[in-house]
């Protein structure tokens, strides 16, 4: 007996996860071929199994941005994706990311200073997309006066439009040669020079590097500082908690994760047949593991439609899993923890503003909205 679907929307797609889950957990959209995933144990294999759910294959080569990404981490599998990983590593040491924390500090309270007696701003545009770009732009060691480009750029690889990414990948082909020439204290000269095995990675994987870090190092923190502000507005009461309790805000930051969490899904490529969920998946297909739908599943998180920020365990797959888990985890966690903290102290009683309008990001990768105007006290 088929049900009808409820409608799937950018902006809550949680009751279409829900009906899909309870119905079809994993499904072959006869209309796209694409196969999709959607309860926790499945998309955490599909994330996690690489020999069979494969992230390199079907991927698209060529020299532009979008393709350039197909050469960086996130699109390669074992052995080359464990010697990439190994090579950034080196220049991106956990350390390294706690030795930011007082430039995060002073970023945050540069951006928050200049709004604080307004009593409105909009979130997004004066704090949320700034303080993680900057904070990306001086680790890749480039040019304040460039750094406008990089709203523009990101959004093209999020949304797929080829003229802000040819530009972007243009951009990024120029910095990596003058850093060859002359290198800096910057990320992108740590990568030129680290080696493995003596190998170095080669310009297109360089690309793909900036890229990737530019895009998941800017997007998906501004969408999770962000996307905290909504739990908020869903949950007054866990707002209320954690500001009169500070030691709920690592809670929190890992319950905004899960409950709308800044990516909400991601793209594999089955390498054999696969079974999953009682499905055979053909060799070659495309398959979309639905992250946002995962971490809403009932059998891994009770009550998955409440926002607790003292949920333990929680177990979400926000950052993915297995090999591919996010190298920049993190630099997200503590740039989110620098920022909520000072947001509690500095911005009292903050609210969406009730004029608001929340228009979601056009992306069923990226969650967040495109602007959130906030009122405070």
């Amino acid at each position: 007996m088929t049900h009808t679907l409820p409608p799937y929307s950018l902006r809550d797609p949680f009751p279409w996860y829900d009906a899909l889950r309870e119905q079809s957990p994993v499904m072959r959209d006869p209309k796209s071929g694409l196969w999709m995933v959607f309860g926790y144990d499945d998309v955490q294999r599909t994330l996690s199994d690489w020999k069979a759910f494969s992230s390199e294959r079907g991927r698209p080569r060529g020299e532009n941005a979008q393709t350039a990404l197909s050469s960086s981490i996130i699109s390669t599998d074992p052995p080359r994706h464990r010697q990439l990983r190994s090579l950034v590593e080196q220049a991106f040491t956990p350390r390294q990311v706690r030795a930011l924390e007082p430039r995060i500090a002073q970023l945050v309270d540069e951006l928050l200073s200049p709004v604080q007696g307004a009593g409105r701003m909009d979130f997004i545009r004066d704090f949320a997309y700034p303080l993680p770009v900057i904070v990306i732009a001086e680790i890749l060691g480039i040019p304040a006066t460039d750094r406008d480009a990089f709203k523009r750029w990101s959004d093209a690889v999020v949304t797929g439009d080829p003229s802000g990414s040819r530009e972007m990948g243009a951009y990024f082909a120029r910095l990596i040669e003058q850093r060859r020439a002359d290198p800096g204290d910057d990320l992108i000269s740590g990568l030129i020079a680290a080696q493995l095995d003596g190998e170095h990675l080669d310009t297109q994987e360089l690309l793909g590097f900036c890229i990737l870090l530019l895009v998941a190092g800017n997007e998906t923190t501004t969408n999770l500082l962000a996307n905290t502000l909504l739990c908020w507005q869903d949950a007054p009461e866990a707002y209320d908690r954690v500001r009169a309790d500070r030691t709920l805000l690592p809670g929190t930051i890992e319950e905004s994760l899960r409950y709308r969490s800044p990516v909400q899904s991601m793209y594999r490529v089955a390498a054999q047949d696969v079974e999953l969920g009682g499905q055979t998946i053909p060799e070659g297909s495309p398959v979309l593991a639905w992250i946002g739908s995962a971490n809403r599943d009932p059998a891994q998180f009770p009550e998955p439609g409440t926002f607790d920020p003292a949920r333990t365990p929680n177990r979400h797959l926000a950052f993915g899993n297995g090999v591919h888990f996010c190298l920049g985890a993190p630099l997200a966690r503590l740039e989110a923890s620098v920022a909520l903290n000072a947001v509690l102290d500095r911005l009292p009683d903050l609210r969406v503003a009730l004029d608001a309008s929340l228009d979601a990001i056009p992306s069923q990768i990226v969650y967040g909205v495109k602007a959130l105007p906030v009122t405070f006290g």
